[in-house]
């Protein structure tokens, strides 16, 4: 055994963070071990695929997060198992640590569920994710723009869910507003998005009047919708639908769901929908004690057991609410079930264009349009982890926005190959 510590967090996410958080200014010591060392926005992911942002602006590091709490250390490493008896983990290095408290928020990857082919296309759910995707973008117009000889380019976007309806529109309004200057008229003339969905609608979980206004602004600005009809198989140049459709495909991103990560499934802990954990009501794992599972390693319920969304500000709180009930256990109190204050949902569709529903359900305030894309904006800013981060978000939109300027540069080289 290398180390011990009071509280051991898998998972540098909203969740993890938060609660690693929470615990260090109570002096709690706590280790916090991720892959990657840095916390990323995973909200904004697609922005740095089509290069509305940089990756400065959605991932910051996790060192400089807990600069301030020296209770609080930060490894990188891959977990490669978990003792959820001995609240145990173990690393790729061989090192393991223990705790008397584990909190398992290790995020989750791409539910392909079993679609035939679908490890050629782009899933989208890391800061990796992003720029490969963003690099191989860059590079299928670069090869258009020097063949020059009216091969007609198809992005696909497979899931209407809100990444895939923001994702679609991004490349979209690329299309629209930004080729044209940046390459040629003519190029951009050429460049199609599709969006495909089983579902007969874009952004199932919003109201029908969402999910129209959505439907019509992602329409006219050129999306072609593919909805109500699942996947069959994704080849490397067209994606084949159920009823015999076959859509052209020049690059495919999959927004088609998430499921719970290796972590999870090596834990031994009972899997649920997504793969996920069905925690008790106090966000602990059935059957265990000292084990907290949060955010997309979970399947959360309110007090009166409707399935909570997998959403960032929802993870957020989870993680501040897992800190409390460790505090608690600790102190000899007790541990009460997950209060989660829902704020409702919001999708951006375009420029200058959301949806959003605020406030608790079933009586959300239903905004579209400009003022929702407002809200939109000012909600990420919020969410947005540190200062800097918040002040080059503000700076950047505003150019994308209004000027369709694309400041940033994905690295990489015209010939280069990129595979998912």
């Amino acid at each position: 055994m290398d180390e011990n510590y009071e509280v051991i967090v898998v998972g540098g996410g909203f969740a993890g963070v938060a609660a690693a958080r929470t615990l260090g200014r109570k002096g709690v010591r706590v280790l916090l071990i991720d892959k990657n060392p840095y916390h990323q926005f995973q909200p904004l992911l697609y922005q740095v695929a089509t290069v509305q942002l940089g990756v400065s602006e959605v991932a910051r590091s996790l060192r400089d997060i807990f600069r301030g709490q020296p209770n609080v250390r930060v490894v990188v490493a891959e977990v490669t198992g978990v003792d959820v008896e001995a609240k145990r983990v173990t690393t790729s290095d061989g090192k393991s640590y223990e705790g008397r408290f584990l909190i398992l928020a290790s995020g989750a990857e791409a539910n392909f569920f079993n679609t035939p082919g679908a490890e050629v296309t782009y899933p989208l759910y890391s800061v990796d994710d992003a720029v490969s995707l963003g690099g191989t973008l860059s590079n299928v117009l670069e090869t258009a723009d020097r063949a020059d000889d009216g091969t007609e380019i198809h992005f696909v976007v497979i899931g209407a869910g809100p990444t895939g309806v923001e994702t679609a529109g991004a490349l979209a309004e690329t299309v629209k507003y930004v080729l044209s200057d940046y390459f040629s008229p003519r190029l951009a003339s050429r460049c199609h998005v599709h969006l495909v969905d089983m579902v007969p609608n874009v952004l199932n979980v919003f109201s029908d009047k969402s999910k129209e206004y959505a439907g019509r602004r992602l329409a006219a600005m050129g999306v072609q919708l593919h909805l109500g009809t699942p996947v069959a198989e994704i080849a490397r140049d067209k994606v084949l639908l159920k009823d015999g459709t076959e859509i052209p495909a020049s690059l495919v991103v999959w927004a088609g769901g998430l499921k719970a990560g290796p972590v999870v499934a090596g834990s031994g802990l009972p899997q649920g929908r997504g793969g996920r954990i069905d925690v008790n009501p106090d966000l602990t794992a059935p059957g265990v004690e000292g084990v907290y599972v949060l955010g997309d390693a979970a399947n959360m319920t309110d007090a009166k057991g409707n399935q909570l969304p997998q959403l960032g500000s929802c993870a957020l709180q989870a993680g501040t609410w897992a800190a409390k009930n460790i505090l608690a256990d600790r102190d000899g109190g007790h541990r009460a079930p997950f209060a989660y204050v829902d704020k409702g949902y919001m999708a951006m569709v375009g420029r200058g264009s959301a949806v959003a529903e605020v406030g608790p359900g079933p009586k959300r305030v239903l905004l579209n349009g400009p003022l929702a894309f407002l809200a939109w904006l000012g909600v990420h800013v919020v969410l947005l982890s540190g200062t800097l981060q918040k002040i080059r978000a503000v700076a950047t939109w505003p150019s994308d926005y209004i000027t369709h300027r694309r400041s940033f540069v994905v690295l990489s080289r015209p010939d280069s190959s990129h595979t998912p």
